[in-house]
């Protein structure tokens, strides 16, 4: 393999598996082929890759995301195809005692042959499948080939063999006269549709295959298990799982951080067969790992070796934070708790939900990953959910929320469906989730486990209004309710307890409390999924009353700006109620939500631009009113992680960041509203109430300013006060009637600047009006700038300021891509702004332009 391609493939294969046997490992990523099952003509094709992509490349097919495409390829989930490929293996590897065929991930119907004959045979997405396959082959050319059975086809197999229908949910997009099967396959669910994605049901070997030499001794596992942490030392163990192929004494040496003296050496003895071994040791004076925002990310690499004398076997080595996370739930007289408690703090947890970045997986590349694990730490998060409607995410993924302090609340892939009750699909789920469990617990920013995403609440919503006709009888439906219990209160929480016991397992979000399969959301106790707002079209102000505990989903939608649409549309597209808009608009409210909710609090923009732009102003500013109220609630509400962080296609969606990776206002937004120091101002009862919220964890001394200004800039009222805002908490700190700041003022034309300062520097600024912004007297508001060069590379710094008042003041430098350090900010009259930013083009003047309310609907 030319070394350049060899340095592609293992890039491709590092987002997935990394393991210290790695080298010995023979990529099987050349030159691929692919057909349509039994045709005549083999196109060329990649590997990690999709059959989508496959026809993308070779022409075959439109782009899926274009206008309506999507429509017309269905019939790629209702094919079967093959895949084929030859590798050489010379006369040395045969003499290894096994050669280990490994597929990382096949989705998700496939059989899998070696010179033809059949080796394997795959039936779930989400788990690594591996075979010796010495028997098979010769010195010289080998012929692999991958069989894969149409999902489509096999689901309705299994739909058929049932005396009664398996509740879906209506994500599954099945077409007119075709059934729901997407419950029957272990495949992210997503694939089938979602209210936020198309229907694009794939199939291919989506991630890295290889052939695995062994001779005497494999490490297969390696996990460092954390019995004990102090500030004084970490009591550890080394549990390994080794296959070995005789018995016989061993060396097993353990070190840390690339030490020459090992922490533990010992001879062992190997039984001919899987071993399970268990050494302890101490790390003394341990740093510890930190979610961001909290203190550093320490990561320890650990080093198993297994040698026979000198001569070392096999060895693995595996990166693990120091830490400690328990989610604790207090029974109150009002509510009972659901916090995070990580290294003895009581943390609130920042963040959002997480679904996978593309419909065709491994699309998704090194830069895409780390743009969305940087887009979080940039928007002060210290927590993603990764929803279980997608999959377990590839190993890139969590080792840079390790890197980065992301903490990850992980769901088990089960969303909005029941279980089919039947005993090879259980078997299914257990190995699943052990192979899972096994290879992610070793990453300190795995905070819990999950077991699914709103199967017990749709069981008690509308799961039997629109699900009692597909029963025969009363003990159909317990047959389904029985396997709920049995997969989600049973198989996974046993799993979690056998091989990750440290972690937390709770068994649905949302629940209110633990192993509940009847009751839907409560205010009072566990988490909360709210979707009034949005879904029940109730107004965005119930926001403020609605916080539980632990706000897990909550969201509002928008449009993506011009540079995605136009990606996807043409001019003649350009309508909300085109088809083209419509159909990328997955969401059983559809765009009329979104022009409902603008037309009551925003003049609504005949431009379709400006339109786009209200849009995500209007989503922003929703999601700021929530995230603050939950805020507000600390220490009742310890947690807010809106619906969602990314896209998995360009498309109107809850999204802060669209599926270029572009930032929306609401990802602004929501950056300044998970400050760890946050100044928020409310009217309630007729009241003016400011709260000061901190996540630091030592009080912070300061002077609260306070100022009325008209929107010309003139100060009509003014204050100042001394204070210390005690360490993470949430503090009152005014209550004024709203007569007594307006003074007479009309509320139409003015605003409430707050700002934070402590030792001369502000540490949070806040704004609040009194009326909804279609009701502001807002005039045109020329911005006045400079741009200037800064330092490194790329680097600019833009100046701006304005005689009136500019509302949500867009900056934009032509190119989506571009991250500024502000954006979409209220602009306060004679206030001098800078913004800093990098472009990969040289920019002048002229190439910034600016947008705000002011002008957005005149």
């Amino acid at each position: 393999m030319p070394a350049l391609k060899k340095l592609c493939w293992l890039l491709i294969c590092g987002l997935f598996y990394s393991s210290a046997n790695a080298q010995q490992a023979l990529p099987l990523s050349g030159k691929w082929e692919f057909r349509k099952a039994n045709d005549s003509k083999w196109g060329a094709a990649t590997v990690p890759g999709t059959v989508h992509t496959d026809l993308l490349a070779t022409k075959q097919i439109q782009d899926p995301f274009y206008r309506v495409n999507e429509k017309d390829q269905q019939w790629i989930g209702k094919t079967d195809w093959e895949y084929k490929t030859t590798f050489a293996v010379d006369a040395n590897q045969l003499k290894s005692d096994k050669l280990y065929l490994v597929f990382e991930g096949l989705d998700t119907y496939a059989d899998v042959y070696v010179n033809d004959v059949k080796v394997l045979v795959a039936d779930n997405m989400f788990r690594q499948w591996k075979k010796d396959v010495k028997p098979q082959l010769k010195a010289g050319n080998n012929a692999l080939r991958v069989y894969f059975h149409a999902p489509m086809v096999k689901g309705d197999e299994l739909f058929k063999s049932l005396p009664f229908q398996v509740p879906a949910s209506d994500n599954d997009q099945a077409g007119p006269g075709e059934n729901r099967v997407s419950v029957f396959t272990r495949k992210a669910g997503y694939h089938y549709g979602w209210d936020w994605g198309p229907r694009l049901v794939t199939s291919g070997i989506w991630r890295p295959v290889y052939l695995v030499p062994m001779s005497v001794a494999h490490i297969q596992d390696l996990f460092i298990k954390q019995k004990k942490l102090t500030t004084e030392q970490a009591d550890l163990e080394a549990r390994l799982e080794v296959e070995s192929l005789t018995a016989g004494a061993k060396q097993l040496e353990v070190t840390v951080d690339g030490a020459s003296a090992p922490v533990y050496s010992q001879p062992v003895f190997l039984d001919k067969g899987i071993n399970h071994l268990v050494c302890s040791f101490v790390l003394p004076k341990p740093e510890l790992w930190w979610p961001n925002g909290y203190g550093a990310q320490k990561l320890y690499t650990f080093r198993a070796v297994l040698k026979d004398g000198a001569k070392a076997l096999t060895e693995k080595q595996v990166r693990r934070g120091m830490r400690t996370v328990e989610v604790v739930q207090e029974t109150g007289p009002k509510a009972n708790s659901f916090y995070f408690l990580v290294n003895g703090v009581k943390m609130f947890m920042k963040g959002a939900n997480y679904i996978p970045q593309d419909n065709f997986l491994p699309r998704v590349n090194k830069a895409r990953y780390e743009h969305v694990i940087n887009t979080a730490v940039a928007s002060n998060m210290n927590m993603l959910r990764v929803w279980g409607g997608g999959i377990y995410e590839n190993d890139l993924f969590y080792d840079l929320c390790d890197e980065k302090g992301i903490m990850i609340w992980q769901d088990f892939m089960f969303a909005c469906a029941m279980v089919p009750p039947l005993e090879n699909h259980k078997q299914n789920i257990y190995e699943e989730a052990v192979e899972n469990v096994k290879r992610l617990r070793n990453h300190p920013a795995i905070a819990m486990w999950c077991g699914n995403n709103e199967i017990a609440a749709y069981m008690g919503s509308n799961y039997w209004g629109t699900a009692k006709n597909a029963f025969r009888n009363r003990q159909d439906s317990m047959t389904i309710v029985n396997t709920y219990k049995e997969v989600f209160h049973s198989i996974l929480p046993a799993v979690v307890k056998g091989y990750d016991d440290e972690k937390f397992y709770w068994s649905t979000s949302p629940q209110p409390t633990n192993w509940s399969h009847t009751n839907r959301d409560s205010r009072t106790s566990g988490d909360v999924h709210y979707w009034e707002v949005w879904g029940g079209k109730k107004p965005i102000e119930l926001y403020l009353k609605n916080v539980g505990p632990f706000m897990s989903e909550y969201g509002f939608q928008s449009f993506p700006d011009m540079q995605t649409i136009k990606g996807f549309a043409t001019p003649q597209d350009y309508d909300i109620n085109s088809e083209i808009m419509k159909s990328h608009q997955r969401s059983y409210v559809g765009n009329g939500a979104i022009l409902q909710y603008m037309e009551a609090w925003y003049k609504v923009p005949k431009a379709f631009p400006n339109f786009l732009y209200t849009g995500q102003v209007l989503q922003a500013e929703a999601i700021k009113l929530a995230i603050e109220a939950h805020r507000r609630a600390k220490p009742y509400c310890m947690g807010s992680l809106y619906w969602q962080i990314d896209d998995c296609w360009p498309a109107a969606s809850w999204s802060s960041m669209d599926y270029n990776g572009y930032w929306k206002a609401q990802q602004y937004e929501s950056k300044r509203a998970f400050e760890a120091m946050l100044v928020s101002p409310i009217v309630t009862n007729d009241s003016v109430q400011i709260y000061v919220v901190s996540d630091k964890l030592q009080p912070v001394s300061g002077q609260l300013h306070i100022r009325l200004l008209d929107f010309a800039g003139k100060v009509l009222n003014e204050s100042k006060t001394n204070l210390t805002v005690p360490a993470n908490t949430s503090t009152n700190v005014y209550r004024v009637p709203v007569k007594d700041v307006l003074k007479g003022a009309a509320p139409t034309n003015v605003v409430l600047d707050i700002r934070l300062t402590s030792q001369n520097q502000e540490v949070a600024q806040n704004c609040l009006y009194f009326e909804l912004p279609k009701n502001l007297k807002l005039n045109k508001a020329p911005i006045s700038y400079t741009l200037a060069k800064g330092k490194e590379k790329g680097a600019y710094v833009l100046k701006v300021s304005a005689a009136q008042l500019a509302k949500n003041l867009r900056v934009s430098a032509g190119d989506d891509a571009i991250i500024f350090s502000d954006n979409y900010f209220d602009l306060l009259p004679g206030q001098a702004r800078e913004i800093t930013f990098t472009s990969s083009k040289a920019l002048k003047k002229s190439d910034i332009t600016f947008l705000s309310i002011n002008e957005s609907a005149q």
